[in-house]
């Protein structure tokens, strides 16, 4: 089971979407901006990999912070800013029933852990 999150109408995640179906992957989609993001997930992501990089500092959501909601020193802050503006959020999110994490559009990992051989 793959489970994909991200915001439907962002270009990366049409990049996402593409390589899952020419894949031939069943995954179910998550629209973080439509129906939000709980603390339990964005913390169990944070346990996989480094909460800095769940945060998208690159996009324009980021670059229209006010500076004091950019300065993140802690994970609750990140969390309590990614469920109140869930576009920060990189994208996309893949998240698989045993365990596996990918942030981000990383296509050598959606190959290794999405398509290689399984246990």
């Amino acid at each position: 089971m793959i489970n994909l999150y991200g915001i439907k109408n962002c270009e990366t995640m049409k990049k996402a979407f593409a390589w899952l179906d020419e894949h031939g992957l069943a995954y179910t989609f998550h629209d973080y901006k439509k129906a939000g993001i709980d603390a339990a997930t964005l913390r169990s992501w944070a346990e996989k990999t480094d909460w800095k990089g769940l945060v998208n500092t690159r996009g324009t959501t980021w670059r229209k912070l006010p500076l004091e909601e950019q300065t993140l020193d802690t994970l609750d802050q990140a969390v309590a800013l990614m469920i109140a503006r869930p576009s920060v959020i990189r994208r996309p999110i893949v998240a698989t029933a045993d365990g596996g994490l990918i942030v981000g559009l990383d296509l050598a990992r959606f190959e290794t852990l999405l398509t290689g051989p399984r246990e």
